[in-house]
Protein backbone atom coordinates (compact mmCIF):
# COMPACT_ATOMS: atom_id res chain seq x y z
CA UNK A 1 0.00 0.00 0.00
CA UNK A 2 1.43 3.51 -1.17
CA UNK A 3 0.07 6.18 1.31
CA UNK A 4 1.49 9.19 0.98
CA UNK A 5 2.21 11.86 4.15
CA UNK A 6 0.75 14.97 3.72
CA UNK A 7 3.34 18.28 4.53
CA UNK A 8 2.45 20.14 7.35
CA UNK A 9 2.14 23.62 7.09
CA UNK A 10 3.75 26.70 7.74
CA UNK A 11 1.70 29.09 10.42
CA UNK A 12 2.52 32.33 11.78
CA UNK A 13 0.34 34.84 12.98
CA UNK A 14 0.14 38.10 15.03
CA UNK A 15 -1.78 40.66 16.69
CA UNK A 16 -2.05 44.56 15.89
CA UNK A 17 -3.48 46.86 17.43
CA UNK A 18 -6.11 48.66 14.66
CA UNK A 19 -9.61 47.67 13.19
CA UNK A 20 -9.83 44.89 10.46
CA UNK A 21 -10.70 46.54 8.09
CA UNK A 22 -8.08 48.73 8.37
CA UNK A 23 -5.25 45.82 8.91
CA UNK A 24 -6.85 44.32 5.55
CA UNK A 25 -6.20 47.68 4.21
CA UNK A 26 -2.54 48.20 5.32
CA UNK A 27 -1.86 44.65 4.30
CA UNK A 28 -2.64 44.29 0.55
CA UNK A 29 -2.47 48.37 -0.50
CA UNK A 30 0.76 48.87 1.58
CA UNK A 31 2.75 45.41 0.82
CA UNK A 32 5.50 46.99 -0.15
CA UNK A 33 5.93 49.24 2.31
CA UNK A 34 6.79 46.11 4.41
CA UNK A 35 8.11 43.28 2.21
CA UNK A 36 12.05 43.44 2.89
CA UNK A 37 13.45 44.80 -0.92
CA UNK A 38 16.55 41.89 0.13
CA UNK A 39 13.79 39.93 -1.47
CA UNK A 40 14.57 39.70 -4.76
CA UNK A 41 14.56 37.54 -7.71
CA UNK A 42 15.43 40.64 -10.33
CA UNK A 43 18.86 41.24 -11.59
CA UNK A 44 18.56 44.91 -10.55
CA UNK A 45 16.98 46.66 -7.14
CA UNK A 46 13.41 46.83 -6.55
CA UNK A 47 11.73 49.95 -7.01
CA UNK A 48 8.56 48.92 -6.19
CA UNK A 49 6.32 46.12 -5.19
CA UNK A 50 2.49 45.84 -6.34
CA UNK A 51 0.21 43.72 -4.76
CA UNK A 52 -3.02 43.49 -7.09
CA UNK A 53 -6.16 43.35 -5.15
CA UNK A 54 -8.34 41.52 -6.97
CA UNK A 55 -9.01 37.95 -8.37
CA UNK A 56 -6.60 37.00 -10.94
CA UNK A 57 -4.22 40.07 -10.08
CA UNK A 58 -0.60 39.43 -9.18
CA UNK A 59 2.10 40.40 -6.38
CA UNK A 60 4.95 41.61 -8.26
CA UNK A 61 8.53 43.27 -8.05
CA UNK A 62 9.44 45.94 -10.20
CA UNK A 63 12.95 47.07 -10.77
CA UNK A 64 14.42 50.16 -11.00
CA UNK A 65 15.12 49.25 -14.50
CA UNK A 66 11.11 48.71 -15.32
CA UNK A 67 11.74 44.77 -15.30
CA UNK A 68 9.08 42.80 -13.46
CA UNK A 69 9.02 39.69 -11.32
CA UNK A 70 5.77 38.77 -10.63
CA UNK A 71 5.72 35.92 -7.67
CA UNK A 72 2.21 35.07 -6.59
CA UNK A 73 -0.95 35.28 -8.47
CA UNK A 74 -4.15 36.20 -6.16
CA UNK A 75 -6.64 33.17 -6.13
CA UNK A 76 -9.00 34.73 -3.57
CA UNK A 77 -9.88 37.81 -2.47
CA UNK A 78 -12.57 38.38 -0.01
CA UNK A 79 -11.98 42.21 2.10
CA UNK A 80 -11.50 42.41 5.12
CA UNK A 81 -11.47 39.05 5.90
CA UNK A 82 -8.88 36.97 3.65
CA UNK A 83 -6.64 36.74 0.78
CA UNK A 84 -4.72 33.37 -0.87
CA UNK A 85 -2.48 33.82 -3.22
CA UNK A 86 0.16 31.67 -5.03
CA UNK A 87 3.62 31.43 -4.00
CA UNK A 88 5.28 30.72 -7.63
CA UNK A 89 8.56 30.50 -6.12
CA UNK A 90 11.13 26.81 -7.18
CA UNK A 91 13.12 25.39 -4.56
CA UNK A 92 16.00 27.09 -7.21
CA UNK A 93 14.52 30.65 -6.01
CA UNK A 94 13.35 31.21 -9.28
CA UNK A 95 9.74 31.79 -11.16
CA UNK A 96 7.81 28.57 -11.60
CA UNK A 97 5.64 28.82 -14.48
CA UNK A 98 3.83 25.64 -14.04
CA UNK A 99 1.06 25.85 -11.32
CA UNK A 100 0.89 23.19 -10.88
CA UNK A 101 4.60 22.82 -8.96
CA UNK A 102 3.60 26.36 -6.77
CA UNK A 103 2.26 26.04 -3.27
CA UNK A 104 -0.37 28.71 -1.36
CA UNK A 105 -0.29 31.19 1.29
CA UNK A 106 -3.28 32.23 2.73
CA UNK A 107 -3.61 35.30 5.11
CA UNK A 108 -6.93 35.16 7.41
CA UNK A 109 -7.76 38.49 9.47
CA UNK A 110 -9.78 37.98 12.52
CA UNK A 111 -10.94 40.90 14.55
CA UNK A 112 -10.21 39.78 18.25
CA UNK A 113 -11.77 43.51 19.33
CA UNK A 114 -13.17 46.51 17.49
CA UNK A 115 -9.59 47.66 17.50
CA UNK A 116 -7.56 44.69 17.33
CA UNK A 117 -6.90 42.18 14.36
CA UNK A 118 -5.00 38.74 14.56
CA UNK A 119 -3.20 37.81 11.04
CA UNK A 120 -2.60 34.24 10.68
CA UNK A 121 -1.09 33.46 7.94
CA UNK A 122 -0.82 29.56 6.28
CA UNK A 123 1.78 28.38 3.99
CA UNK A 124 0.78 24.96 2.55
CA UNK A 125 0.95 22.18 -0.10
CA UNK A 126 4.89 23.10 -0.21
CA UNK A 127 5.46 19.72 -1.30
CA UNK A 128 3.75 20.59 -4.81
CA UNK A 129 7.37 22.80 -5.35
CA UNK A 130 8.49 18.83 -5.87
CA UNK A 131 12.48 17.83 -5.19
CA UNK A 132 13.88 20.51 -3.06
CA UNK A 133 10.97 21.46 -1.04
CA UNK A 134 11.96 21.40 2.12
CA UNK A 135 14.64 24.33 1.62
CA UNK A 136 11.24 26.50 0.10
CA UNK A 137 9.73 25.30 3.91
CA UNK A 138 12.36 25.92 5.78
CA UNK A 139 12.61 29.61 4.27
CA UNK A 140 9.72 30.94 4.78
CA UNK A 141 9.24 29.54 8.07
CA UNK A 142 12.69 31.32 9.21
CA UNK A 143 13.17 34.84 10.59
CA UNK A 144 14.35 36.03 7.87
CA UNK A 145 10.39 34.47 6.00
CA UNK A 146 6.95 35.64 7.22
CA UNK A 147 8.02 36.20 10.54
CA UNK A 148 9.79 39.14 9.22
CA UNK A 149 6.61 39.94 6.77
CA UNK A 150 4.75 40.01 9.73
CA UNK A 151 6.70 41.89 12.24
CA UNK A 152 7.50 44.56 9.73
CA UNK A 153 3.35 44.79 8.73
CA UNK A 154 3.13 45.24 12.46
CA UNK A 155 5.77 48.18 12.97
CA UNK A 156 4.21 49.90 9.61
CA UNK A 157 0.96 49.57 11.75
CA UNK A 158 2.09 51.18 14.51
CA UNK A 159 3.80 53.47 12.41
CA UNK A 160 0.69 54.73 10.85
CA UNK A 161 -1.28 55.00 13.83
Amino acid sequence: MNTRVSVAPVKHSIVVEAPIERAFKVFTEDFGSFKPREHNLLAVPIAETVFEPRVGGSVYDRGTDGSECRWARVLAFEPPNRVLLSWDISPRWQIEADPAKTSEWEVRFIAETPSRTRLELEHRHLDRHGEGWEGVRSGVDSDQGWPLYLRQFAELIAAKR
